[in-house]
């Protein structure tokens, strides 16, 4: 049964809650849930930047928490939750304070983990292709590679120090919550991701260069075995990430999802494409001839920066999933014209 044919009737009597709801895969999952009829959400984030305002402001829900008080919160409250969907965490991958990460990603993930297994509900959290480094143990989410693997950057370590926690409570169900997945989204890109700077998608970056100044700039190539400009990653669309994760609830809540589906899973398209497609498919949404050029690589990412990436699918696939995936053509196409071009969000 496909993600778009799969139907319930109780979804939208279903409450959640969705942290990192002001950021951007976030706020595009609160808004695909509106979509499908689903309201009865808790928005969690620090809503204090108002960069993110129009992220979330215009969205249906419940209420909005402030990250630092959710548990505070919930121990009041005690409200009734169906499932949750973890997406908060600090993604800077030019941060290289680990504390900061590990604050945010690794400890405030385990209270949440925690907190779902104390209350019998489902957890679906964020990881991130970051985990696999430089790629030397391949791209296949495979728990028996987890504490194998060398993130570049400190982001990625405590993405995959998370990971590797999780995996040692699934060693003892009654450590777990009910049903549960770790995504780990490779490079995702979409709309609301304005308030992102620096680590906003290469499409974002390249559209403003092109209204700018017609042009687009690109990191050279600083391994011979790569050209500039041919440095390969596995750009997923932010639709299908939400989409995916609302597969996962329905099938969860259809009792499709058995316990021996709970895991880790890569969350990409399965098709590695290089940044000059990307920039030329952003130019071809603009309706305009590609204009490159190649700029150096600043020195401090540069040992950190992964050339290659490619999800293995497979386990997705294996789990149910039989819808496609946008390419990126088409992906790109509906960015630029429909959110990039006027500003709007999603």
């Amino acid at each position: 049964m496909s993600a778009t044919q799969q139907q319930t009737t109780n979804n939208k009597q279903q409450t959640c809650i969705i942290t990192g709801a002001a950021g951007f895969i976030g706020s595009c999952m609160v808004q695909f849930l509106n979509e499908q009829g689903v309201e009865n959400i808790y928005i969690v984030d620090d809503f204090g930047v108002e960069e993110k305002r129009k992220n979330w402001e215009h969205k249906k829900f419940i209420q909005a928490i402030e990250r630092y008080n959710l548990f505070h919160w919930l121990d009041k409250e005690n409200p009734t939750i169906d499932f949750v969907i973890h997406l908060g965490a600090r993604t800077d991958t030019t941060e290289f304070n680990y504390e900061i990460h590990r604050e945010l990603n690794y400890n405030y993930s385990v209270l949440l983990w925690k907190y779902c297994v104390a209350n019998n509900i489902p957890f679906i959290y964020a990881s991130s292709a970051a985990t696999y480094g430089a790629g030397e143990f391949g791209y296949e989410d495979n728990h028996s590679i987890i504490d194998k693997l060398q993130p570049l950057n400190p982001y990625g370590v405590s993405k995959n120090e998370f990971d590797k926690w999780v995996l040692r409570q699934a060693q003892n169900d009654k450590y777990c919550p009910p049903y549960w997945a770790g995504l780990k989204f490779f490079n995702v890109y979409g709309a609301n991701e304005y308030h992102k700077g620096r680590m906003a998608s290469v499409i974002w970056h390249s559209f403003n260069q092109i209204k700018k100044d017609g042009v687009v700039k690109l990191f050279k190539s600083h391994r011979p075995d790569f050209e500039d400009g041919q440095q390969l990653r596995d750009f997923i669309y932010v639709k299908d990430v939400v989409k995916v994760i609302f597969w996962i609830l329905q099938t969860v809540d259809n009792g499709l999802w058995t316990v021996d589906k709970n895991g880790l899973y890569n969350l990409g398209t399965g098709k590695a494409r290089t940044f000059e497609d990307l920039v030329k498919a952003t130019f071809a949404g603009l309706d305009m001839q590609p204009n490159i050029v190649y700029i150096d690589m600043p020195e401090d990412i540069r040992d950190k920066y992964q050339y290659f990436t490619e999800a293995n699918m497979q386990k997705l696939r294996n789990a149910g999933y039989d819808d496609a995936f946008y390419s990126l053509e088409n992906g790109v196409e509906d960015y630029v014209k429909n959110y990039l071009i006027g500003l709007k969000n999603y």
